[in-house]
């Protein structure tokens, strides 16, 4: 059976790509590192990694056994911390992840309410983007997904409400070029521009894209501001929860374009666990309330 550290050494050498890199990091020599993954590739009886003249790579059952751990090492802590909890008196605890998309002004009045209703459970509120929110949820790093976007995942036991729909609009900044061109807007007309992205915050799972032309380049950023402040500085252009950025439209920062073959709206909903049945849980599917009051409180 592999320790917890052997695990996150092997974990930290993927992450990295070297012997080297991850001596550095855990204040170890390249040569006890090499030792540690050379015994666990005889217990296992595989090579978990390919090695070149600096750099290490997975093997395909390498990155089978990566996958597979990476859940277990999640639980690992998670039983760690909540076995702390309890020697210390930590109260009970929920977690939302809330998708970048929705408007985080009524984060705030949602935690000043809950602490009022509940004042020996301790609320965790996190942001993801697109399918780190799903996978969030699907790791049990949260109780409740809010804004997740696309389908549901396969397995696992969810109960759901829809939220209503995002539109998206095209952008451009007031002085860009694009302002004063043609619509609609053609992919050769673009192209040329880099794209602003916000990065899908999955670790495990596929990223998403939103919206990208072929061969264009991209700027990546974490989050809509930072992707706003891009477009309205003219160094892209990109699509924008139109919710967002109707703001920054009417005060001029952003200018809206017609393309040809535009984004079509997308649904989105609230996800939760269905076999968690606490008070604190119930309480605040509750207070999200029905489809329309999602809507208007974070989508508008």
């Amino acid at each position: 059976m592999f320790s917890e550290s052997t695990l996150r050494l092997i974990h930290t050498v993927s992450e990295l790509g070297s012997f080297t890199a991850a001596a550095n990091q855990l204040n170890k020599v390249p040569s006890a590192i090499s030792y540690s993954i050379k015994q666990a590739e005889d217990e296992l009886g595989i090579k978990i990694f390919s090695r070149h003249h600096r750099s290490v790579t997975l093997t395909p059952a390498g990155s089978h056994f990566v996958q597979e751990t990476r859940n277990l090492l999640l639980q690992l802590e998670k039983i760690k911390t909540n076995t702390q909890r309890i020697a210390n008196n930590w109260r009970p605890s929920i977690s939302i992840t809330f998708d970048n998309v929705l408007r985080a002004d009524k984060i705030s009045a949602l935690i000043s309410d809950f602490y009022k209703a509940f004042e020996d459970v301790e609320l965790t509120v996190k942001l993801g983007v697109f399918n780190g929110v799903w996978e969030s949820l699907v790791s049990g790093q949260s109780d409740i997904a809010v804004g997740a976007t696309t389908a549901i995942p396969n397995g696992g036991n969810y109960k759901y409400r829809d939220m209503g729909e995002i539109k998206w609009v095209f952008c451009v900044g007031l002085k860009h070029s694009l302002v004063n061109a043609k619509t609609p807007l053609s992919a050769d007309d673009i192209q040329p521009y880099p794209a602003i992205c916000v990065e899908d915050t999955s670790t495990d799972s596929k990223k998403r894209e939103l919206w990208r032309l072929p061969n264009q380049r991209r700027v990546v950023v974490p989050d809509w501001i930072r992707a706003i402040n891009c477009v309205a500085t003219g160094l892209g252009v990109g699509y924008f929860p139109a919710h967002l950025v109707d703001m920054f439209i009417k005060s001029g920062r952003l200018v809206k374009r017609d393309i040809e073959n535009p984004l079509k709206p997308e649904s989105c909903c609230i996800a939760w666990h269905n076999n968690n049945k606490s008070e604190a849980l119930s309480w605040l599917v509750d207070y999200f309330g029905d489809t329309e009051n999602l809507r208007k409180q974070w989508l508008s």
